[in-house]
């Protein structure tokens, strides 16, 4: 295979699905990449699984002889593997894939560390890792190593490989960095290190390589660059401010490293502040720009280029690794194609490489691309921040996808199961009734997703403006926030939908006459008022029992009276809930909003009852719904067929184990517990209806 004129490698963390990891290492290595790095994921996957699983598929392949695409890991430890367990581990991988392998050893994380119960102390951490290298050195030379137990005979290793390990050193202290430059083949540095605070780190590698009496030319030295690639500049960085694993590792910066990139540990420390309450949408907002500028390659693919140029260049990385913040195959394509014009920059010859380098690509694209014009400062992001290339224009083709990606977004279809199954439930219990008419059913389902979108899209803009949705809200639509969307052009979209909602009303009063007008009624001003002043519902506690109306016992009772024209009981308690499940969907967001609502000076009903009291309310309705259904059994209400919805008691055991470890502190937990709510209603629904369905299947004896 060839190679890119200039060597750099992707990183990836051992998580995911190994065949996933495994295709986009020969993604890498078809694209002329050197390298792919792969490190543990402590309490996730193990690395050397996924290690072996790469080079196994390059054997296969036909990988053959020495000097091509290699796999390291990077990095292993001497705390969690012992070195003749390693030297062991390493001639396999040899044998797989001969004179390809790279190990580089570092002590783990300390913390995690002390989670499993293992000693960690900096001073006897030095010793360890330097007698790991020996260790694995004279093993691998065959030379028999002294027994750790007196009276025993030595190890006597059987597994020399043939081909020479490299082996790296992977840690960031300066005892750690001299060690590589005494005796290590190469030096891995941690992600997020600033230019500045790698130079100070090779320097010092440099030094001691010197002082060991050794050339520092003959040291490899790579360095993990957490990357994210979106559309723009500014969209790569406001995605960066809403992952959880950028927000830690801007949590865990060191002191000197920040100071080297001219910021102060006070900042650090607040945004640790936030990330240990769990708090990620409150530490992603205090992020700035600059910060991700200086520790991570944010922006376009030309941008994630440019600035692995400036640390090859600025800092003296000879293998940049580029680790994507977000495994998925979007990402890797978009590294993967930078790695390529990171490969073809001509080699900057000062200090001001980034910029020269950002002049180069933005010519190569000019002929793709725009004219160059950064897009509108929006929330989340330093005003006045600049990049390594401006944020480009896009092409029509790509403003019409942007502007259909913010309708989809801005409507929230996943939430759309709060309407149809109420819908569906209604029509199942008007076919059972053998009065079902297929027009006014399918104009109750049209009317209820307008009415639905256009109360999703109000409630948007509201919570734009109340400062409740920020661009690092975690479960937030951002369509206006990106400014894909502007107010006026949402608005005018959920006047659309309230106005074709009312065409379609206007078609059923004339079919069953004005009863329709006061449901129709009912639906948009509730859906309207939800937030929109002067009641804002929403704001003033009585968000979760309006929901449980309108879309509870409002429109199954409604659409069963649209298609049939008659009024039913049966349906009123069919309704209970369904209703109960599309009030949870929102109580959980509530719950899980408290914080920002109450910051936001909003009194949403779980701001009001606090926290435990939100956490148990949710689980009464989840359960209600499920202890309703068995009433209405019971009672014979409901046929004995609709019990089938218990079916769906695994999505309920999942939301209650999110909401237990909520209440606990955990707001991780509870960070999708909408989306999970969502789910669980659209499951639980979907089986009711079968069961009514079913109960008008005639049994035979």
């Amino acid at each position: 295979m060839s190679s890119l004129a200039r060597p750099i490698g992707l990183g990836l963390a051992a998580r995911d699905d190994i065949g996933d990891v495994v295709g986009w290492a020969l993604q890498a290595r078809d694209a002329g990449l050197d390298s792919i790095w792969v490190h543990d994921s402590y309490f996730e996957r193990d690395a050397i699984t996924f290690v072996t699983s790469i080079a196994r598929a390059l054997e296969l392949d036909g990988e053959t002889g020495e000097g091509g695409f290699r796999v390291a890991l990077g990095a292993v430890n001497p705390n969690t593997r012992h070195p003749v367990v390693l030297a062991m581990t390493g001639s396999a991988l040899d044998e797989i894939l001969p004179g390809r392998i790279v190990m580089a050893v570092g002590t783990g994380l300390p913390l995690r560390l002390k989670q499993m119960g293992i000693p960690y102390a900096p001073d006897s951490a030095l010793e360890d890792v330097s007698q790991a290298i020996d260790t694995l050195r004279q093993l691998w030379r065959g030379e028999r190593l002294p027994s750790a137990t007196p009276g025993l005979p030595p190890i006597q290793p059987m597994f020399p490989p043939t081909h020479r390990i490299p082996i790296h050193v992977a840690a960031y202290r300066r005892e750690f960095v001299t060690l590589a430059g005494q005796k290590a083949d190469g030096y891995l540095a941690r992600p997020a290190e600033s230019i500045a605070s790698l130079r100070g780190i090779l320097e010092r590698l440099d030094v001691a390589a010197i002082a060991a009496g050794r050339d520092p030319g003959e040291i490899e030295r790579e360095g993990y660059l957490l990357s994210l690639v979106d559309s723009t500049r500014r969209e790569a960085l406001n995605r960066a401010k809403r992952e959880p694993f950028v927000i830690y590792m801007m949590s865990v910066l060191g002191d000197v490293s920040l100071k080297r990139a001219g910021f102060e540990p006070e900042l650090r420390d607040r945004i640790a502040a936030a990330w240990r309450a769990e708090d990620y949408h409150g530490a992603g907002a205090l992020i700035p720009d600059e910060l991700l500028d200086a520790y991570m390659l944010c922006g376009t693919r030309e941008d994630v280029a440019a600035k692995a140029m400036a640390f090859h260049s600025e800092a003296g990385l000879g293998l940049p690794l580029l680790q994507p913040v977000l495994q998925e195959d979007r990402q890797i394509n978009e590294l993967v194609a930078a790695a390529a014009l990171y490969a073809g920059l001509p080699e900057p010859a000062s200090s001001r490489a980034a910029a020269r380098a950002a002049v180069s690509i933005a010519a190569a694209a000019a002929a793709t691309t725009a004219t160059e014009s950064p897009e509108p400062q929006v929330a989340g992001g330093a005003p006045g921040a600049t990049g390594l290339t401006d944020d480009r224009t896009l092409g029509l083709g790509d403003r019409l996808a942007r502007r259909a990606g913010a309708v989809w977004e801005i409507l929230r279809p996943f939430a759309y199961t709060a309407s149809v199954i109420p819908v569906l439930t209604g029509g199942a219990l008007a076919a059972v009734d053998h009065d079902f008419s297929w027009l006014p059913f399918v104009a109750a389902l049209l009317g209820g997703v307008l009415l639905h979108s256009g109360t999703n899209i109000v409630n948007e803009i509201y919570d734009v403006r109340k400062g409740i949705d920020t661009i690092t809200s975690p479960r937030a639509s951002h369509a206006l926030l990106k400014a894909r969307m502007t107010e006026r052009q949402a608005f005018v979209t959920a006047f659309a939908a309230f106005a074709l909602a009312v065409v379609v009303g206007v078609y059923l009063i004339a079919l069953r006459g004005p009863a329709i007008v006061g449901l129709g009624l009912a639906g948009v001003l509730g859906g309207y008022f939800y937030t929109a002043p002067p009641f804002e519902y929403k704001y003033r506690a009585m968000g979760v029992p309006l929901v449980f109306l309108l879309m509870g016992p409002l429109m199954v009772v409604g659409t069963f009276f649209a298609v049939t024209g008659t009024w039913s009981a049966t349906a009123l308690a069919a309704s209970v809930p369904v209703g109960l499940l599309v009030a949870a969907i929102l109580d959980g967001n509530e719950w899980r909003d408290i914080n920002e609502d109450s910051r936001a000076g909003i009194s949403t009903l779980s701001a009001r009852i606090g926290r435990v009291r939100a956490h148990y309310f949710y689980v009464a309705l989840v359960l209600g719904a499920y202890m309703a259904l068995g009433l209405t059994v019971a009672i014979g209400w409901l046929p004995p067929q609709t019990l089938i919805a218990i079916v769906s008691l695994p999505f309920l055991a999942q939301v209650i184990r999110s909401a237990e470890l909520g209440a606990t502190g955990q707001q991780r937990a509870i960070a999708m517990i909408d989306v999970q709510t969502a789910r669980l209603h659209l499951t639980f629904g979907s089986l009711l209806v079968v069961g009514i369905l079913l109960s008008a299947v005639p049994l035979h004896g």
